[in-house]
């Protein structure tokens, strides 16, 4: 993990490809010690992608766990359909 700004983040695969992801948003899960952060590919931003990372290691690692999958994926829910959030969209 490697910030650029303070929006992107450049990303390694496992082969040490590099993909430059915009950051959308993040949050922290206090009960599991991690902190999790939506990014997404300027050319594909539908495509949001979740990956966390926690206080005893430095490094992103893609979200993997059913259970945190379905939790991250009601925080992403929440996130659109806010409507401070829809009012900075539009």
């Amino acid at each position: 993990m490697e910030p650029k700004n303070n929006d992107e983040i450049v990303i390694y695969d496992e082969e040490g490809k590099e993909y430059l992801m915009n950051i959308l948003f993040t949050y922290e899960n206090e009960e599991r010690n991690a902190q999790y952060v939506f990014v997404y590919d300027k050319a594909t931003p539908e495509d949001v992608y979740v990956m966390k990372y926690t206080d005893e290691s430095d490094e992103l690692f893609e979200v993997t766990d059913e259970e945190e999958l379905a939790e991250a994926q009601e925080v992403l829910e929440a996130y659109n359909e806010d409507p401070t959030i829809q009012e900075i969209k539009d």
